[in-house]
C-alpha cells in the first residue's frame, strides 16, 4: 500500500503541470493551440458558483485592453465543462475551458529555429528535443490565464468562508516607483496602480518605450487580508516557502519576497521582529507568517517581473545548428508583462491559500487555544498595557 502511494506521489509531481495537495489545479493547453484550461480537483461540494464568477477576474487580465499591452483579441470567455450542478460546486473535478481565437501563428514562422535571447526556446529545446514555437507554446504567459480562472474559485471559496480578501497593485513600473494611495485606484486604471495621479506619468513613459522598441520590468505587490492563525506547516511545507514556490512559477518573475523581504538585511533586530501586544501586533515585517505558520496579519508577498524578452531591436543569438544569428521580434508582445501580472500574482496567492486552509482543516480543525488571537494590527493611538519583563534564558539559535 506504501509503495501505491508513493507512486501516486511521483506521478503527480513528476512533469510539473499541477499545483496543490489538497486542492490541485492542472493546466494544460498551448498559446496557439485550439484551447487553454484546467482541471481544479479538491473545491469542497456545494460552494454557489458560474461563469460570472470566473469571468470578473479574467477580463482583468485579458490581452488588448489599453494601448500598453499586446494588442491579441481575445475575450477569454470561461466554460465551465464539469464539476458544478444546478449552480453548486459538487466536490468533483471542475475542469474550465478558455478558446484561443486571435493567434496569429505565421507571425513566428521567421523563427522556428532560431532561440530567441531571454526566452524558454532554447531549454525547452535541450529538454524535450521539441518546440511549439508558435507564441512561445506552452512557455508562453497565456497560460497564466487558467490560473486566473483556477484562482477565482480559489477566493470565493476563502472569502465566503474565512473573511479572506486578496488584492494587489503595481508598486513600480521599471524604475518608476508608484506610491501607494489607496486601493480604490486600482481597477480604474491599465496599471492596476494604487495611485490616480500617476497614471498620466506611466503612460508617457509605456509610449516612450513602446516607441523604442524595449521593453522593462516591473514589482508587483499582493495581500491577503483576514488570514486566520495557523495556517502552513513547519519544516518542508511552510506557507511562505510555497507562495515562494507559486510565485516564482509565473512567467518573466524573477524574484520574490515576503514582507520585508530584502529589506531585512539592513534592518536590526529590534527593527525587523515585529513586537506584539494584547491591542496587536505592532508591525509586519514577516509579512504574515512565522516558522511557514500564518500569524493573523496580512500575508504580504511581492514579485519583480523581468522586462519582455521579445523586442524589435537586433539581438544575438543561435539557431538549431548552433550558428550565430540576428534576431529581432516583431509582433503582438507586452512592452511589459509585468502590467497584467497583478491578477496572476493575486490567483497565485489564493491557490497556495486554499490548499493550506483544506490542509489546516483536515489535520488541526480541533485543535484549541485558550490565548487570545490578538488583532493584526494595533489601532494607531492605542494605549499599550504595561507588560512584564520576561528573559530568554535559551534563544532558540542553531
Amino acid at each position: 500500500m506504501l509503495n501505491s502511494y508513493a507512486s501516486i506521489f511521483v506521478q503527480k509531481g513528476m512533469s510539473g503541470n499541477t499545483i496543490g495537495t489538497l486542492f490541485c489545479v492542472t493546466s494544460f493547453g498551448e498559446s496557439h493551440g485550439p484551447a487553454i484550461g484546467c482541471v481544479v480537483d479538491g473545491c469542497p461540494p456545494g460552494m454557489a458558483l458560474d461563469t460570472a464568477d470566473v469571468q470578473r477576474d479574467l477580463d482583468r487580465r485579458k490581452p488588448g485592453t489599453s494601448r500598453h499591452v499586446t494588442q491579441r483579441r481575445e475575450s477569454d470567455t470561461v466554460e465551465i465543462l464539469s464539476g458544478v450542478f444546478e449552480g453548486r460546486t459538487t466536490g468533483t473535478p471542475i475542469a474550465l475551458l478558455i478558446r484561443n481565437e486571435d493567434a496569429r501563428s505565421k507571425d513566428y514562422a521567421s523563427i522556428a529555429d532560431t532561440f530567441r535571447p531571454g526566452h524558454a526556446d532554447y531549454s525547452y529545446w535541450q529538454k524535450y528535443g521539441i518546440r511549439d514555437y508558435r507564441g512561445g507554446g506552452r512557455q508562453s504567459a497565456r497560460e497564466t490565464a487558467v490560473r486566473v480562472a483556477a484562482g477565482a474559485i480559489a477566493r470565493k471559496w476563502l472569502r465566503e468562508r474565512h473573511g479572506v480578501e486578496i488584492r494587489g497593485h503595481l508598486v513600480q513600473l521599471g524604475a518608476k516607483a508608484i506610491p501607494f494611495k489607496g486601493w480604490e485606484h486600482v481597477d480604474a486604471n491599465p496599471f492596476f496602480a494604487a495611485n490616480a495621479e500617476i497614471v498620466p506619468e506611466l503612460e508617457a513613459f509605456m509610449d516612450g518605450l513602446r516607441k523604442s522598441g524595449d521593453s522593462c520590468g516591473a514589482r508587483i505587490t499582493a495581500i491577503a487580508s483576514g488570514v486566520p492563525a495557523g495556517w502552513g506547516e513547519p519544516v518542508y511545507g511552510k506557507l511562505d516557502a510555497e507562495l515562494a514556490a507559486a510565485m516564482m512559477s509565473i512567467n518573466a518573475v524573477k524574484g520574490v519576497e515576503i514582507g520585508a523581504g530584502f529589506a531585512s538585511v539592513t534592518q536590526k533586530g529590534t527593527e525587523h521582529s515585529d513586537e506584539m501586544s494584547p491591542q496587536g501586533f505592532l508591525s509586519n515585517n514577516a509579512g504574515g507568517i512565522l516558522g511557514g505558520i500564518s500569524t493573523g496579519q496580512d500575508v504580504v508577498v511581492s514579485i519583480a517581473v523581468k522586462p519582455t524578452s521579445s523586442v524589435r531591436l537586433d539581438r544575438r543569438t543561435i539557431d538549431k545548428a548552433g550558428n550565430a544569428v540576428i534576431v529581432n521580434t516583431h509582433g503582438r508582445h507586452d512592452p511589459c508583462v509585468g502590467i497584467r501580472a497583478t491578477p496572476i500574482a493575486e490567483a497565485m496567492l489564493a491557490l497556495v491559500l486554499m490548499d493550506h486552509a483544506l490542509r489546516h482543516r483536515a489535520q488541526n480543525a480541533d485543535v484549541v487555544v485558550t490565548t487570545p488571537r490578538i488583532p493584526a494590527q494595533a489601532s494607531a493611538g492605542a494605549p499599550l498595557r504595561d507588560a512584564a519583563s520576561v528573559d530568554d534564558p535559551d534563544p532558540a539559535e542553531a
